[in-house]
């Protein structure tokens, strides 16, 4: 019998030492969840992406390259564009064919802001409602 109780005790702490070490280790990063929106303009190949819970845009377009398939260039987020409070952010565009930007939107304050390319980055006006 004491033969087992020690069997016992011994499984007993090495579970939970296990428990502690598994406790310790840093949770993984929450999944990212994004939504997509072409530029309303008609003569413009630019999709923006918002990043659902922070906000955060980027934009790509394909761009035409001699001998291949093309490249599709992505533009990193410049002034107003990286994240904001946490939120529910969306996309919307508006009806304007001539119109190369989209509005971040913020659905549970009714907040946003235009989004926009300039330069080498996507920009976003201050946040207004």
């Amino acid at each position: 019998m004491g033969t087992f109780r020690g069997l016992t005790s011994g499984i007993a702490a090495a579970l939970l030492s296990a428990s502690v070490a598994v406790a310790q280790e840093p949770a993984p990063p929450p999944p990212q969840d994004y939504e997509f929106l072409a530029a309303p303009q008609t003569d413009l190949n630019r999709m923006f992406r918002v990043e659902k819970t922070t906000g955060e845009i980027g934009v790509c377009q394909y761009a035409v390259k001699d001998g291949s398939v093309g490249v599709t260039l992505c533009l990193a987020p410049g002034e107003g564009a990286g994240p904001q409070e946490p939120g529910s952010y969306g996309l919307a565009a508006s009806s304007h064919t001539q119109e190369g930007g989209v509005y971040r939107v913020e659905r549970r304050t009714g907040r946003m802001s235009a989004c926009y390319v300039l330069g080498e980055q996507v920009v976003c006006t201050p946040q207004a409602r």
